[in-house]
């Protein structure tokens, strides 16, 4: 299984980065995990669309062919732990290959990487900073194959 992160920014603080990249350690057993970063946008009044509009067209020039799209905004599904094991597991059963997660900018996710999504994924209706939501992203993703292969992980 392939599995693609594409984020909106860099990730700055050394607490979020050393989380990333024991996430990814953890993730290599049962998975190809690429993360791409696309550079985010100034944000300037009044120009929000444009921002999101930039920021859509380069993470669309980054997802995969073929590739099953789930999207994390805010109004998306809310799945809990098993659901996402479920669904990450069945779609490997169908043959898709090839997931990749979009996790946008602090303004968000344009519309149209939200329309060409196969899932929009909530994981709350709070708002949660960008970097921090990489982390939480990984952490399910790694909980979802331990869930799978029957590893004591989750509890």
């Amino acid at each position: 299984m392939n599995i693609t992160l594409i984020c909106v920014g860099k990730i700055k603080e050394k607490f979020y980065c050393g989380a990333v990249d024991e996430y990814k350690k953890r993730l290599s057993r049962f998975c190809k995990l690429n993360i791409i970063q696309v550079k985010d946008e100034p944000n300037e009044d009044g120009q929000q669309k444009i921002v999101l509009n930039k920021e859509a067209e380069k993470i669309a020039a980054k997802i995969p062919k073929g590739a099953y799209i789930i999207s994390l905004c805010v109004e998306g599904k809310q799945l809990s732990s098993e659901q996402l094991s479920e669904k990450i597991e069945s779609l490997s059963v169908t043959g898709e290959s090839h997931i990749v997660f979009i996790i946008g900018g602090s303004l968000g996710l344009d519309d149209s990487i939200k329309s060409i999504s196969d899932l929009k994924l909530s994981f709350s209706k709070m708002t949660f900073p960008h970097q921090l939501m990489r982390v939480i992203l990984l952490e399910q993703i790694y909980r979802a194959f331990t869930i799978s292969a029957g590893i004591t992980y989750h509890k």
